[in-house]
């Protein structure tokens, strides 16, 4: 993680400072074409998995909108921002008058990030927009992820929304819209980003100097940039592996090798790499309850559906109250490894 930038991946660039998108040509295609028509939306929702590149497009969008403040005499497409022009160096360095970043923010008694964005993050919006902008240029918020906000949070910026200053744009990031208050939802247009195909895929951990030649890298990944680094700088094919033979094997070598897991898991710094094991989880559960169901398994599939449900809440409850992460990821492995009916 990056001292600068404390949720920022090792081996990633801060989105604000990516010159290059890779994989998302209709989108960003739709984006220059919406807001040269002088029609486009105030609030975008762009949706879709994880590490895909949708908060280095909402920073493209922003810098082509301060660039060409008039949607009349803008291009017809995003152009790779230019790092030495003063729209840029504004943003990348925070000091746009015309953009706010509204992420989690960082706890100044721990140094970590906070498990959630605030209602105080949220009234700088208010704050922001009730001053002049001096340039009389676009005003731009961007939420990084909309979904991390706490209810008090989403309830303040629904109501910002619902009566959205003039000249006002806002870009709302989300990994899983469907947390999201419907209400939020409904006063936003969406923009679905889907994963990256290979080759796409390929090139954007180019870009960052990554060998994506192993074919069980890129199947791993998942067409996702921030999977494919964790993978590759967090040890997460070691996780995935030592998961799976935590599940094999039977008597006192699955406890041991189950008590390697969670002390991997559960160590210092680690919260990147339980993320990622949360999210291999939940996707391994639902991959094997879809196909216990085609086989015409229906009672197993039932039984992961409702172990993948009952896990997500007590991750939540998990971390919500800042319980033990080693019981808590033992007894969730001595679930999954109980027999099924």
């Amino acid at each position: 993680m990056s001292e600068e930038h404390p949720s920022l991946l090792d081996g990633a660039i801060w989105p604000p400072e990516n010159t290059r998108l890779f994989g998302h040509e209709d989108a960003e295609a739709f984006l220059a074409q919406s807001y040269r028509s002088g029609k486009g939306h105030h609030a975008l929702l762009m949706e879709g998995p994880s590490g895909i590149g949708k908060a280095t497009l909402a920073f493209r969008f922003v810098n082509h909108v301060l660039s060409h403040p008039d949607p009349e005499s803008a291009p017809e497409f995003l152009a790779d921002p230019d790092p030495n022009s003063s729209v840029s160096r504004q943003i990348n360095s925070g000091a746009s008058h015309n953009l706010l970043h509204l992420a989690r923010p960082v706890d100044e008694k721990t140094g970590k990030v906070k498990s959630a964005i605030t209602v105080d993050e949220v009234r700088r919006a208010g704050r922001f927009f009730s001053q002049t902008s001096g340039t009389g240029n676009w005003r731009i918020v961007i939420i990084d992820p909309a979904d991390d906000m706490n209810r008090s949070a989403a309830n303040a910026i629904l109501k910002i929304l619902e009566e959205p200053p003039k000249r006002a744009l806002f870009l709302l990031i989300s990994h899983a819209p469907g947390k999201l208050l419907p209400t939020i939802r409904s006063r936003c247009l969406p923009l679905k980003l889907s994963p990256l195909g290979d080759e796409a895929l390929r090139s954007a951990l180019g870009h960052l100097g990554v060998d994506a030649n192993e074919p069980s890298l890129l199947a791993s990944a998942n067409g996702s940039v921030g999977e494919a680094l964790k993978l590759v700088n967090y040890g997460g094919g070691e996780i995935i592996a030592a998961y799976n033979e935590a599940l094999t094997l039977q008597g006192p070598s699955a406890r041991k090798a189950m008590h390697r897991l969670a002390d991997a898991l559960s160590g210092k710094e680690s919260d990147t790499i339980f993320e990622f094991f949360a999210s291999h989880l939940g996707d391994d559960l639902m991959g094997r309850a879809k196909a216990a169901a085609m086989a015409g398994q229906v009672a197993q599939a039932e039984r992961l559906s409702r172990l993948h449900s009952d896990i997500v809440e007590r991750l939540t409850v998990s971390d919500a109250y800042n319980l033990d992460r080693k019981q808590t990821i033992l007894s969730i492995l001595g679930d999954i490894k109980q027999p099924g009916p």
